[in-house]
């Protein structure tokens, strides 16, 4: 019975990792329906960190959740109603960034310290700080999504494989490696527009 359990969770861990590939994939390259895969990943992805007692990881699948459907919303129409380019973040949007890093840290660390059984509180608590700011640019199209994330990535992979979440720990590599890419894509991106504009002007 319980070796049924763990097959199923291994299944489902496959699966959900599977539409994870097809959302990383499709967001390097610059496609809105990355958000859509997301969606499945996460909803799969929910039911495996919960057995796994990784409840920051679970919190922070409902927010991508939330941000998926309004990154979706806002990939599609932006604030002027057309298609939001990528662009680079300001001042502004850097200091939210962090800020929303600690605040989430902080708060985290302490719900996962005191009120839950997690044997990993903060270690959980900053992959999800840093993964919650990367989301948030990544639903505005900032290319600094990737830095973030990937910061995350390279915390969350001991993490997994301690938490004996093989085929995740693979996937989070593999989204390291893409998140790379991504980074590098997107900037020339930015920049092949920048040089347009500068042509046409």
């Amino acid at each position: 019975m319980i070796e049924d359990f763990f097959t199923q969770l291994t299944w489902l861990e496959a699966l959900g990792t599977a539409f994870g590939i097809v959302q990383v994939l499709l967001a390097r390259n610059n496609n809105v329906h990355n958000y859509l895969f997301g969606i499945v990943a996460i909803i799969l992805g929910i039911y495996v960190l919960y057995h796994s007692k990784l409840y920051a990881d679970i919190l922070l699948s409902l927010y991508y959740f939330v941000m998926s459907i309004y990154g979706w919303v806002y990939w599609k129409f932006g604030k002027q109603k057309e298609v939001s380019p990528i662009s680079i973040s300001n001042t502004g949007e850097h200091v939210k960034a962090l800020w929303i890093v600690l605040g989430c840290f902080l708060l985290m660390a302490y719900w996962l310290r005191y009120h839950t059984n997690s044997d990993v509180p903060f270690w959980d608590a900053i992959v999800v700080a840093f993964a919650w700011a990367g989301m948030w640019l990544m639903a505005k199209r900032k290319l600094e999504n990737w830095i973030y994330l990937n910061i995350s990535n390279i915390i969350s992979i001991p993490l997994l494989f301690y938490k004996g979440l093989y085929i995740y720990a693979g996937l989070t590599i593999f989204l390291f490696l893409v998140g790379t890419s991504g980074y590098l894509k997107w900037r020339t991106i930015v920049r092949n527009e920048r040089q347009e504009e500068y042509r046409a002007a």
